[in-house]
């Protein structure tokens, strides 16, 4: 798999999905050690969790609510739950995404 991580962290479980990733679960929440390679887009989509994600190599191409903007190495993202987004990746890129699913009503 691409991606500059850490031994520990390729010793984590892979992610299924339309992208390369490590998966670490916890409870309420997946952490996603996630690679993209240059040139690769995520058509847009959403999802019932809330994301957090910082880019730790590269950049990320974020489009939400018709806007686009760009995240490099350092900057955090947010992407509300059910809120419809796209990503592109002109170069390759690494981050870390924070998945938090929606609290349950007790």
């Amino acid at each position: 798999m691409a991606g500059k991580y850490p031994d520990k962290i390729r010793e984590l479980e892979l992610y299924d999905g339309r992208f390369d990733a490590y998966r670490l679960q916890a409870k309420g929440a997946e952490v996603l050690f996630a690679s993209y390679q240059a040139g690769m887009q995520i058509p847009a989509h959403q999802h019932d969790t809330d994301n957090y994600g910082v880019i730790i190599r590269g950049e990320l191409i974020l489009t939400m609510q018709g806007e686009s903007r760009r995240f490099g190495v350092g900057d955090w993202y947010h992407v509300p739950a059910f809120c419809e987004h796209a990503a592109r990746f002109e170069v390759e890129t690494d981050e870390i995404e924070f998945w938090f699913q929606p609290k349950s009503a007790d």
